[in-house]
């Protein structure tokens, strides 16, 4: 059995998602901020649209290199607005460049992007225990403190229900119903 939300769309892609990434734990820097992007993209659309664009961003974003795109200046905006690949709204094509940019920052300050994220988490994934989607919330202390922390630190695009969001994405915390056959395997044993 699965999340019913992976089922729902009758998509592949979403299925795959799903039942490969959603909720598997990240560390990896460049995962991260790919993640960061995209979930930020997604505000006001849903999760499917992003995952077809998927590809376009990965392409447009130059592999979500973190370097490189905090190296973006107009022209690149401009040709950013341009690709039908990628959500074109200027600001988050803007919030995007202007992320990695404060990536750079935190990778300084802090060692990794990852480090600093997992904080939030105490280090290690925190386990839902919910039986239906009914019960998962759209945002926790945990989100709220990690959204407050990096909108000082200048990101955009980073609210609370954005980052619960990529809390689950990147496996934070393990929100897969208790039913689904991947909490199971990302819960471990208890």
């Amino acid at each position: 059995m699965r999340c019913a939300w992976s089922s729902a769309a009758n998509d592949p892609l979403y299925l795959a998602y799903h039942d490969e990434e959603w909720g598997v734990p990240s560390r990896d820097d460049r995962h991260l901020f790919e993640l960061l992007v995209l979930e930020g993209a997604q505000a006001g659309l849903s999760w499917s649209t992003i995952l077809h664009k998927r590809e376009g961003y990965r392409r447009a974003f130059a592999g979500f290199e973190v370097e490189r795109v905090a190296r973006f200046g107009p022209r690149d905006v401009e040709r950013l607005l341009g690709d039908a690949g990628i959500v074109r709204n200027r600001l988050k094509v803007a919030s995007a460049i202007e992320n990695a940019r404060r990536v750079l920052e935190v990778q300084a300050e802090r060692g990794s992007l990852a480090g600093y994220l997992w904080e939030f988490v105490g280090g290690e994934p925190i386990v839902g225990r919910f039986a239906s989607l009914a019960e998962i919330p759209a945002e926790t202390a945990e989100s709220r403190a990690m959204s407050k922390d990096l909108k000082r630190r200048g990101f955009r695009f980073v609210g609370p229900t954005i980052c619960y969001a990529f809390m689950q994405a990147t496996g934070m915390v393990n929100d897969h119903v208790t039913s689904c056959f991947r909490y199971r395997e990302l819960a471990g044993p208890k």
